[in-house]
């Protein structure tokens, strides 16, 4: 299973990196939302994690051009600050499936992409 992660600060991409490619997934890592979207299209990942806040092109952007696209359907969890529930909201108007509130744990991040990907 792929999953591509869309965030700009490099510890938490690091960090989410690191912990799901330890429990057996393809991990593709982008530092700004333009990459991401390029290799979504090139890579078709299982599972997009995105932060809303991106250089280029945003969290928001990137949930609706996978919401959109054709092909095979992409489960997307959205990574978000505190404070930003009017974007939450928008987010699951475009598509979102999931979103987690930075700081968040690892292990509940593990799990709710297990939890998305067995509900494909």
């Amino acid at each position: 299973m792929k999953v591509l992660i869309a965030e700009d600060d490099n510890l938490i991409r690091k960090t989410i990196e690191i912990k799901l490619a330890k429990e057996g997934y393809e991990v593709i890592s982008c530092a700004e939302g333009a990459s991401a979207l390029d290799s979504i299209r090139s890579e078709q990942p299982d599972v997009v994690l995105t932060d809303i806040m991106l250089p280029a092109v945003s969290g928001l952007e990137i949930v609706s051009a996978v919401k959109q696209s054709e092909g095979k359907p992409i489960k997307v969890i959205v990574l978000s600050t505190m404070g930003q529930e009017n974007i939450v909201e928008e987010a699951f108007k475009l598509g979102a499936d999931d979103y987690m509130t930075k700081p968040f744990s690892l292990t509940e991040l593990s799990i709710r992409v297990k939890k998305l990907l067995q509900s494909q």
